[in-house]
């Protein structure tokens, strides 16, 4: 009975060397540790590498066209592919612009549902600049069809034949 009596005493004593400030005081705090940007690359870059993604250079632009006539541009980004894990990554200083700060530029890179967007888009301008506070007005799409032709049908096979992916 006085070997654990003895063993209490000598736990206490332990225990009050360990304690920070006296008695009453709020029990130490945690560190964290903030993680930097480059952390975060760094980490990003490793997981790439697992993946097996090769840098593809001679890559002078990068366009994403989004629904709301936006562009986000990458001008001379860092692209990197990996074929088998279906993952491309662009990386690089990205810069939201409106569709018609690049027109000139960018025709050549549009599809067929920018191009109608645009198009609504260039009749709607002369109206909004005549009335300067009109809104955009949804056009309907005029059907420009020959009867009895399928062009759609022969450019849609055309297309699954010839898929390629360009970058």
């Amino acid at each position: 009975m006085k070997e654990i009596i003895m063993n209490q005493e000598k736990l206490a004593k332990l225990q009050a060397q360990v304690r920070i400030g006296g008695k009453g005081t709020a029990r130490r705090k945690k560190k964290v540790v903030h993680r930097t940007a480059t952390a975060d690359d760094k980490k990003l870059q490793f997981s790439l590498k697992k993946l097996g993604v090769n840098n593809i250079s001679g890559i002078e632009e990068v366009n994403m066209f989004t629904n709301q006539g936006t562009v986000i541009h990458f001008n001379n980004p860092k692209v990197q592919a990996s074929l088998a894990a279906n993952t491309f990554t662009i990386t690089g200083h990205a810069e939201t612009k409106q569709l018609t700060e690049m027109l000139p530029s960018i025709l050549n890179q549009l599809g067929a549902d920018s191009l109608t967007s645009l198009r609504r888009l260039a009749e709607a301008l002369p109206k909004q600049a005549g009335d300067g506070k009109a809104p955009i007005a949804p056009i309907e799409e005029e059907d420009d069809d020959v009867p009895g032709e399928f062009y759609e049908e022969q450019s849609q096979r055309a297309e699954v034949e010839t898929q390629t992916i360009t970058i």
